[in-house]
């Protein structure tokens, strides 16, 4: 005889198995109270530490060497949207696993590409800030976790860098839209765009001049294509800095030019490999060239309202203009929109991180006339 199961041991088995399924690098972002109540106790916490001093030596040097060869996935590596991270990972620059504290990022970003100090700061704690675990410290950088919350239906969890419309979004340069399905892999049919582009503009390299001309084209093409393309910060940024990265870090150190083979691109693109002794670029690199490829073809922000071809600029969006708009409407609209009311461990991660990112920009931005001032969304500690 079956004897039936009350419904008050249903509600716990449910808590328990989802909080035993919480993998300790998932965000918490956009969780309700109920959820944070029952997984936040399950977490080891970890304070973020402060940010460690920039690097000393930034001179080109070998980063594909004997300590940080290539290997091919393990079958539960994770990679995501970014080809950067992802060649870090598949070279051991970050855990080959995919799986990193913010520190780890910020080292690997310098060690591995010479990225500049401030900028790997405002990037690694901003893309950490939404798609980080802020209390156990731990980001992926992408990938999905199967979770379901204790107030059904909740749809699983995006692990990582794929949160759409935020670092990831609309009008990538290798992966599809998110309204298309998958946002996250190599797209081979975008990446002929790439290389048809490069042989049009930039006699068979991809520089600046190509970066104009093929962000302009994907913009177009998402406007005709995706009814739901958005086009707003911060994607607005990420957009623009995408199209210049792989100019500023994916260029030979010892080469001295702003020109990107092809076959180096497919393999950082499509294999997240760097080519055979691969020097990092000579010298801190930021996001040079944005400019350049913004005003080409000037774009405000904004989006699709009612379907295809229906884009309309969005006057509440940062633009270039206004960069410290993003920041404001980043952490009083963003980061309070997924963490409206946070207490405890979960609330000194958020303003620990949130001074992080701040420090990033003020370093990356300046700080002089025209600096950005702090905002606090939880109010200032005393």
């Amino acid at each position: 005889m079956r004897l039936p199961v009350p419904s008050s041991f249903l509600i716990l088995s449910t808590i328990i198995s989802t909080v035993i399924a919480f993998p300790a690098h998932a965000s918490l972002a956009g969780l309700s109270r109920e959820a944070l109540e029952s997984i936040l106790p399950t977490l080891e916490i970890r304070a973020p530490p402060k940010p460690q001093a920039p690097m000393k030596d930034t001179s080109a040097k070998l980063v594909n060497d004997a300590a940080h060869p290539w290997k091919p996935l393990a079958p539960a590596d994770i990679r995501g949207p970014c080809p950067g991270l992802n060649t870090l990972a598949s070279h051991g620059w970050l855990p080959r696993d995919g799986i990193a504290s913010p520190s780890q990022i910020i080292e690997a970003v310098q060690e591995g590409f010479n990225m500049e100090y401030g900028l790997a700061l405002f990037v690694t704690y901003g893309s950490h800030l939404v798609d980080g675990n802020l209390v156990t410290d731990r980001l992926s950088i992408g990938g999905k976790t199967s979770f379901t919350g204790p107030d059904p239906p909740a749809p699983a969890i995006v692990g990582g860098l794929n949160t759409h419309a935020v670092f990831e979004g609309d009008t990538s340069m290798t992966r599809a839209d998110f309204f298309f399905g998958d946002n996250h892999d190599f797209n081979e049919t975008l990446f002929d765009e790439f290389v048809d582009f490069s042989n049009r503009f930039g006699g068979g390299k991809y520089n600046f001049s190509v970066a104009a001309e093929h962000r302009f084209q994907r913009i177009q093409d998402s406007i005709a294509t995706n009814p739901n393309m958005t086009f707003v910060s911060p994607r607005y940024f990420t957009a623009y800095a995408e199209s210049v990265f792989p100019i500023n870090f994916f260029v030979d150190g010892r080469l001295n030019t702003f020109e990107l083979d092809l076959d180096v691109a497919r393999g950082f693109f499509q294999d997240s490999r760097m080519p055979d002794g691969f020097f990092r670029a000579n010298g801190s690199k930021s996001t040079e060239g944005i400019d350049f490829v913004a005003a080409q073809h000037p774009i405000e922000p904004g989006r699709n309202v009612n379907g295809i071809n229906s884009y309309v600029v969005d006057p509440t969006s940062a633009d270039f203009s206004t960069f410290c708009l993003l920041y404001e409407n980043f952490v009083n609209q963003t980061v309070k929109g997924l963490y409206p009311n946070p207490t405890g461990a979960l609330r000194d991660a958020l303003d620990a991180n949130l001074d992080y990112f701040f420090q990033g920009l003020t370093i990356f931005n300046g700080d002089g006339p025209g600096a950005c001032v702090q905002v606090f969304p939880y109010g200032k500690d005393e």
